[in-house]
């Protein structure tokens, strides 16, 4: 082979080779703008969903009339979640039923994270042990965002019933009444009368459990000496404690209250099995996608985190921590079968 000759092969090799080269980059150029649409596709999916949230408002459902305790607390807490999620926060009142009436509304919601439910235990538990048809489902139709405290169940005589302890009230039912007397709940086929209940058989009285529609009615007719006793929250019950309008003479939970350090608990009057206590969530649509629920835990976790919110729920009788949405989701199912039990054995029919 003469010199050029090698030198036209050589050339030619040279070209081959840097043809294959820049086919391989060329390759890997692609390879990288693909995966980097990819990622960009779903970063704007994402910002785009939060987009179209962003400046909506978020409701808030309560499923009892305003001025009960748990509407309170939803005040408290809309108040400073706006600041966190930088979207306006309302509450919205769906009273009746126990809570039905806005589970219901909730799981007709779009799931699009600007629909929320503030529910303790009695909604999302106890509902759906003692009604045939709730019209929900909460396994199915909703998803635990967060939950953020705890908090028990309180038994409290009116201003004008004579007894300052249960065994002053006892004495007091089997005297003046016979051994028979009514007592306030806040709804019906709820914890509160599954306690009441208790108590009779516990001090051998014939307790007839009064239902109403929420707590604030139930508080007007005690404030009122219209009924002699009730079955509630300590959220419900603690102001008016505090003024000396009624006097809750008895905790449930395993342990004294601290805003209530002087109220003995049921277990330490020997009424034992009604140690796990009852909690607070926030609940979404079933559907809501992970990064708006994340986003309202966040939310929630920043505002109970702050001093003043810790301070006025826990004036309020509640035990405030957060907890994230699985974690709330496995208390509820402790507490549901805690309660599965005690209905089953209390011989109640579902209705």
């Amino acid at each position: 082979m003469g010199k050029s000759a090698s030198a036209q092969w050589a050339t030619q090799a040279v070209t081959r080779a840097s043809r294959r080269q820049f086919g391989q980059r060329m390759a890997r150029t692609a390879a990288a703008v693909a995966a980097s649409a990819v990622l960009a596709s779903g970063m704007w999916g994402a910002s785009t969903a939060h987009a179209q949230t962003t400046g909506k408002t978020v409701k808030i459902l309560v499923g009892f009339p305003p001025g009960g305790g748990t509407d309170a607390i939803a005040r408290v807490l809309a108040d400073k979640m706006k600041d966190e999620l930088g979207q306006p926060v309302i509450v919205e009142n769906k009273p009746g039923a126990g809570g039905q009436i806005a589970a219901q509304t909730l799981k007709a919601a779009a799931p699009d994270g600007t629909t929320l439910f503030l529910s303790h235990d009695h909604t999302v538990t106890i509902l759906p042990l003692v009604t045939k048809n709730p019209g929900f489902d909460p396994a199915t139709d909703f998803v635990p965002v967060a939950g953020f405290a705890t908090f028990v169940n309180a038994f409290a005589v009116s201003g004008g019933t004579p007894a300052k302890s249960v065994a002053e009230y006892v004495s007091w039912v089997k005297g003046a009444g016979a051994g028979k007397g009514a007592v306030g709940i806040p709804a019906p086929a709820s914890t509160p009368e599954f306690l009441v209940k208790l108590i009779g058989q516990k001090y051998s009285l014939d307790l007839v459990a009064a239902p109403y529609r929420g707590s604030a009615p139930m508080m007007g007719d005690m404030l009122g000496n219209q009924i002699a006793a009730g079955v509630a929250s300590v959220p419900d019950f603690i102001e008016n404690h505090k003024a000396g309008k009624l006097r809750v003479v008895a905790v449930l939970g395993g342990q004294r209250q601290a805003a209530l350090p002087d109220v003995p608990t049921f277990t330490e009057l020997g009424l034992t099995g009604l140690e796990d206590m009852p909690f607070y969530g926030l609940f979404a649509p079933a559907g809501t996608p992970k990064a708006e629920l994340d986003r309202v835990a966040d939310a929630l976790a920043k505002t109970v985190a702050k001093p003043d919110v810790k301070d006025r729920l826990s004036a309020m009788g509640l035990t405030v921590g957060f907890s994230s949405g699985a974690q709330l989701g496995e208390r509820e199912k402790a507490y549901r079968a805690t309660w599965t039990k005690i209905i089953q054995q209390s011989g109640f029919t579902p209705q």
